[in-house]
């Protein structure tokens, strides 16, 4: 890979990954609600969870799903019933004692297993592999060097946006501040499922 297509990935890789998405929405919202230290083992899944996407996915995965419309209508289905139920429990959520103890922030396990029904993610491994690899025989060491910059870039823009949500708890204090916060992050997370949403609507005609 050559350096101009290595600062290339950065760019895009830094660009996808600060840009608000359901990783980040996620996150901000888990650090306001549960703090930096509680929330580490989230960003750490999606830290770790997308190169891995990214690395099997540039092995082949992605021309298994892409030569499925069914698989892929129904990938598309489940990610958005399920950022639709986060959304709910986003803005549903409180800062009382009582909902504080049922409230648990999400494992590494889910947040890495998550990128896999993720629609930002699906588009940001599928366009890297596509954009930034070649046919020259060295597709493996430019997938990995693509899924390296991604972890780094990842460690960086996880951090910042639980950082951020942890960041701004004080001001959260109250319960109509915190429910407007919250809101806004559901809303977030409903507006990142538009374009799959009619994405779906036009498969279904």
């Amino acid at each position: 890979m050559s350096l101009q297509t290595l600062i290339a990935v950065l760019i895009f890789s830094t660009v996808m990954a600060f840009t608000p998405g359901p990783n980040n929405a996620m996150l901000a919202s888990s650090g306001s609600r549960f703090g930096l230290a509680r929330t580490l083992p989230h960003a750490a899944g999606v830290t770790l969870g997308f190169p891995v996407m990214i690395f099997l996915v540039g092995l082949g995965l992605a021309s298994i799903l892409l030569a499925s419309p069914l698989l892929q209508l129904g990938m598309k289905s489940v990610s958005c019933v399920y950022l639709l139920w986060m959304a709910v429990q986003i803005a549903r959520s409180d800062s009382t004692k009582e909902s504080r103890g049922r409230d648990k922030p999400l494992t590494f396990l889910q947040a890495a297993a998550f990128q896999w029904i993720n629609p930002k993610a699906w588009l940001m491994a599928v366009s890297a592999i596509s954009a930034y690899t070649t046919a020259s025989g060295r597709l493996y060491i430019e997938v990995a060097i693509i899924a390296a910059v991604s972890l780094v870039v990842s460690i960086f823009s996880t951090l910042t946006w639980a950082a951020f949500g942890a960041g701004i708890r004080r001001w959260l204090r109250g319960p109509a501040a915190l429910r407007c916060f919250n809101i806004a992050m559901a809303l977030s997370l409903v507006a990142s499922m538009v374009p799959i949403l009619l994405e779906i609507a036009e498969a279904l005609k």
